[in-house]
């Protein structure tokens, strides 16, 4: 009785923790007053103000598209490293190539953001390109870092697979890249999705390696809530981090929702075999 009372005060109180400094950033994006610290009643005229400031606007359509591209190229970059480190045990490069894949996830992102700079500029003097850095260079960097998580999630997924059935459909005449893609892929595809959703998250919420490979005209959001935040806390920045919430919040109730609607199905089609 004392072990389960101890486990729901420790639940409780890390659900308060967690949340209620988000609870009151929402409360307080519906704040009349200019400055965040004080309360001068209720008011939504910062979401009105939100959404006519044009700067943060575009940096938010920048963020999401920097981010689908990111995580959708770090996907399939993620799913060969993976695929590679996974089924070639013999090959003398595989150690190399799992050091150098998990390398991102330890390396502080200052060093990361520093050496993609010196990469760009010497390749722009070499090759002529990138010309300037913008969005593709962001584009490229999001992707190499996020890569790295991808192919941890993936290649966990990879080690628990019965590689079986793969041997099963190349019996039957499947040569390896349709087994690949008819039989692998559909099975990995909650790691998929999973790296995909984590990319994504990683990438709109990097400050320091987009404020490294970034220039004109590729501003992310990170970049110019951290510039507004040094010149102080605007309540509009509140009323974006309301919207931020209220937007993983719905998408987490829809993954939970057709989860639960694919268990009720798959519980159901085993009770009708049964």
């Amino acid at each position: 009785m004392r072990q389960k009372r101890f486990s729901s005060f420790v639940l409780w109180g890390g659900l308060i923790f967690l949340y209620l400094p988000m609870l009151i950033l929402v409360i307080y994006s519906f704040n009349a007053s200019k400055l965040v610290t004080v309360w001068g009643g209720w008011s939504v005229k910062w979401y009105g103000e939100l959404f006519r400031d044009e700067q943060i606007l575009n940096a938010v359509w920048t963020s999401l598209k920097i981010a689908f591209y990111s995580s959708s190229m770090a996907v399939i970059l993620g799913t060969l490293a993976a695929f590679v480190m996974t089924r070639f045990h013999r090959s003398r490069g595989r150690f190399a190539l799992s050091t150098m894949i998990t390398a991102p996830l330890v390396m502080p992102e200052v060093i990361i953001g520093l050496s993609l700079l010196l990469l760009f500029v010497q390749m722009g003097e070499l090759f002529g390109w990138p010309a300037e850095r913008g969005m593709t260079t962001v584009w490229i960097a999001h992707s190499t870092f996020c890569a790295a998580y991808v192919a941890v999630v993936v290649s966990s997924r990879l080690r628990e697979m019965d590689f079986s059935i793969e041997e099963a459909a190349m019996d039957l005449g499947a040569t390896p890249l349709k087994v690949f893609f008819v039989v692998t892929i559909p099975i990995i595809s909650p790691s998929l999705i999973a790296g995909w959703l984590l990319s994504f998250s990683l990438s709109l919420d990097d400050l320091v390696i987009a404020s490294f490979v970034s220039g004109p005209g590729s501003t992310t959001l990170p970049m110019v809530v951290f510039s507004s935040v040094r010149l102080g806390v605007s309540p509009k920045i509140n009323a974006l981090a309301t919207l931020i919430i209220l937007a993983v919040a719905m998408a987490a109730f829809i993954a939970w929702y057709f989860a639960r609607r694919a268990d009720q199905k798959s519980r159901a089609a085993l009770d009708a075999q049964g």
